[in-house]
């Protein structure tokens, strides 16, 4: 059988994983972590002290000139407008069907002429050709993910551990901020407070030029030695991050799903025009059919995605998106989309698994 890895991207770390007897898996086409002591422990872990996540396969777009602010604008939803230098919004990409391109990061480097926008892995090819297709007034685009190393340092710990490494103050980041500054005696590293765990860190983007990566990971690592930080996979990060529930593209948002429906009217801003802004405004106005909703088990079973929500008589009234046994709470929980009468908070619903019907209720995100 040929060797799957010789066709997956590795990220500057890959060979750190590997040495550390990580359990590897493609992901989006990069050969990445899923776990090294556990789940559990790495999420226990992430939740008590602090884990270094490699993001690295992330991509990452720089936009740049005077029309680059109007171009953001025309094809995200949130409102660009608002951000200053330093600050940054979660946003996504609305496609012409009333679904979502996807759901990315927009940072602002320099108000109206400069902007940074984190995508998904498995979206970056998709996303550029969306975004280059509105760029008629000649914004300046540069794809710069095959370059950029992102590490997530996430957990109470984190900054307190990785502040020696910085002359800039992450102690007092406040979230959705960043700062540009020297870490770990390589320049230029943007340093920024937008986790998708919900335990509080830092993400640190930079290039991956003069050992910077090999030098960046070492000198984490000797500054928490000890202080409990460990290397984290994906798989913790999939449960950190639905226990907030937080979304993750490809399960509970995609090209089928409305803002709207995935409970993102927050970032859905009607002050200004963008792709579709029409139907999606209409939606608005007549109420979403379904709701993306949380919801925990009450009977012993783990829902997974694309299970079928049942009501009481047995009718289907949606799908679970994700599903987990959570490990902070003891308890299975998921979020699914559901049909509108079904989505009040206390609703009692059924998830069919393996053809026996499960009783759970729709209960409020973040779960507890």
């Amino acid at each position: 059988m040929p060797d799957q890895t010789l066709s997956m991207k590795n990220t500057p770390f890959t060979a750190k994983h590997i040495a550390l007897g990580a359990k590897m898996a493609e992901f989006a086409g990069y050969n990445m972590p899923i776990s090294y002591s556990g789940i559990n422990d790495e999420h226990t872990t992430v939740r008590t002290a602090a884990g270094v996540f490699d993001v690295s396969h992330m991509g990452e777009f720089v936009l740049k000139g005077e029309h680059a602010l109007d171009l953001i604008q025309r094809v995200t939803t949130n409102d660009a407008s608002k951000l200053t230098a330093g600050k940054a919004q979660y946003s996504c990409l609305p496609n012409l069907e009333g679904g979502i391109v996807d759901d990315l990061l927009v940072y602002c480097l320099e108000e109206n002429k400069a902007y940074m926008l984190v995508v998904n892995a498995s979206n970056i090819e998709k996303d550029w050709n969306w975004i280059s297709k509105f760029n008629d007034k000649g914004v300046e685009m540069h794809n710069i993910s095959d370059k950029t190393c992102l590490l997530a340092i996430q957990g109470p710990a984190a900054t307190r551990i990785l502040q020696s490494l910085t002359d800039v103050d992450i102690l007092n980041l406040k979230y959705y901020t960043f700062v540009k500054a020297v870490f770990a005696g390589v320049e230029n590293v943007l340093i920024s407070a937008t986790g998708y765990t919900g335990a509080g860190g830092v993400e640190i983007y930079f290039e991956d030029k003069d050992g910077a990566a090999e030098k960046v990971w070492e000198a984490i690592f000797t500054a928490g030695a000890t202080q409990n930080l460990k290397p984290i996979g994906l798989g913790a990060r999939d449960t950190l991050r639905l226990e907030m529930g937080f979304c993750l593209y490809g399960n509970d948002i995609d090209d089928t799903t409305s803002p709207l429906e995935a409970g993102l009217g927050w970032i859905t801003k009607f002050t200004k025009d963008f792709t579709n802004r029409a139907h999606f405004e209409k939606q608005k106005g007549a109420g979403v059919n379904k709701k993306l909703v949380g919801f925990e088990m009450l009977e012993k079973g783990i829902a997974r995605h694309d299970y079928v929500v049942k009501d009481f008589e047995g009718n289907s009234i949606g799908r679970v998106t994700s599903g987990t046994q959570s490990p902070s709470l003891g308890k299975a929980v998921g979020m699914a989309y559901v049909d509108k009468a079904h989505a009040a908070i206390d609703s009692e619903i059924y998830i069919s698994i393996r053809n026996t019907l499960l009783k759970a209720k729709v209960v409020k995100m973040p779960f507890s």
